[in-house]
């Protein structure tokens, strides 16, 4: 099976692109890049030229999740390896990947959300380091689906896309893209309706929790979970939202597996201390907005 570097970008769309624009850059604390002629805006937290691309759009959601596989050669695996299993690889346009500023990529439809995938090698590389403003981001960390099939999309991870299992509670997963060693690059939530649960920032201290949090209640964003703690993933969390309503993450700490004998995934007891150790509740307005643009979905109508 082919090998991944990491989770690269998620694309959302975004009710007004001004105002999300400002939001991510001055609030989240990404550094805007560029923006082009079709209103996208592209910002990173890292050395990538983009990790989180925004598109202008009528209804808010998540448009694309973008994985970096190690170099060309497990990108040729993995496009192999997609074709043998039926999924049929679709290739991204000369001018699509001017655009985004990448290497060869290409995209497949996962069955059951209906989320569009993204595998590429390359990215243009920047040569100033990214620059915290405030929080001090290290990397984009995981995505989180709302998910009304679990078994199904996990099966489909993990069988066709080379991810491995970290934990299991009740009807949820977190899984890691092999051989990351982060605790999740991805979990899938059980929910009635398939949509964004929310996206993840991991930062650098245990402070930049704290201190993000007075700053994000003192301009009065709604915090909508924590801070707490996780016990999955052993992170300390917070979470808030962006203008659209879609939650966002800010965590601290994160269980890393080795590549070779990892343990094997938990079976974690259901109850509300497993999602936070410190006992917090989320409000009601946590992961409940974001909808999944699939091209299925686009292609039906």
């Amino acid at each position: 099976m082919f090998r991944y570097k990491k989770i690269g970008y998620v694309a959302l769309n975004v009710s007004d692109i001004e105002n999300s624009t400002k939001f991510y850059d001055e609030v989240l604390g990404l550094q805007l890049v560029e923006k082009n002629d079709k209103g996208m805006s592209f910002l990173r937290c890292s050395n990538d030229h983009h990790n989180i691309i925004l598109y202008p759009a009528e209804t808010a959601g998540i448009k694309r999740v973008g994985f970096q596989l190690e170099n060309d050669r497990q990108l040729e695996i993995c496009y192999e390896e997609l074709v043998k299993n039926g999924l049929e690889p679709r290739e991204v346009s000369e001018k699509e990947l001017k655009e985004l500023k990448q290497g060869r990529s290409f995209r497949i439809v996962e069955p059951n959300t209906g989320l569009e995938i993204e595998f590429y090698s390359k990215m243009m590389y920047m040569v100033k380091a990214f620059v915290p403003k405030h929080t001090r981001i290290q990397r984009l960390g995981h995505l989180v689906l709302n998910c009304v099939d679990v078994e199904s999309t996990l099966k489909f991870f993990s069988e066709k896309l080379n991810f491995e299992v970290s934990d299991q509670l009740g009807d949820n997963a977190w899984l890691r893209c092999y051989p990351n060693p982060y605790h999740h690059s991805l979990a899938l939530i059980k929910s009635n309706e398939n949509k964004l649960h929310h996206v993840n920032f991991m930062v650098t201290d245990i402070d930049d929790i704290g201190i993000a949090r007075n700053r994000i209640a003192n301009s009065e964003i709604p915090i909508v979970f924590g801070p707490g703690r996780h016990e999955p993933s052993e992170s300390i969390f917070l979470y808030f939202l962006d203008p659209d309503g879609m939650s966002l993450e800010y965590s601290f700490g994160m269980e890393e597996f080795p590549e070779e004998n990892p343990r094997d995934a938990r079976m974690l007891e259901t109850s509300p201390w497993t999602l936070d150790r410190w006992g917090g509740k989320p409000d009601p307005r946590f992961a409940s907005k974001g909808k999944i643009e699939s091209p299925l979905s686009t292609i039906d109508n």
